[in-house]
């Protein structure tokens, strides 16, 4: 069963002018702000951002769901 959507990453080829973006648009801060990863909760899910790199990160998003477990 579902519980609702948790997460979303998004992988970005600037992190800092994704970030300042999203700040602006969100109007927050991220709650963790560090080079490999950057968070802001929105509305009690996160939005995370991912830095990107041509070697090895594939490009868009990846979205998590909350589950029943059993």
């Amino acid at each position: 069963m579902f519980h609702g959507l948790r997460t979303v990453v998004y992988n970005v080829a600037d992190l800092e002018a994704a970030k300042g973006w999203y700040a602006t648009v969100l109007g927050v801060a991220p709650y963790f702000d560090e080079p490999f990863y950057v968070g802001f909760n929105v509305g009690g899910c996160e939005l995370g951002l991912l830095p990107a790199d041509d070697s090895s990160t594939v490009p868009g998003s990846v979205t998590y769901w909350g589950v029943s477990c059993r």
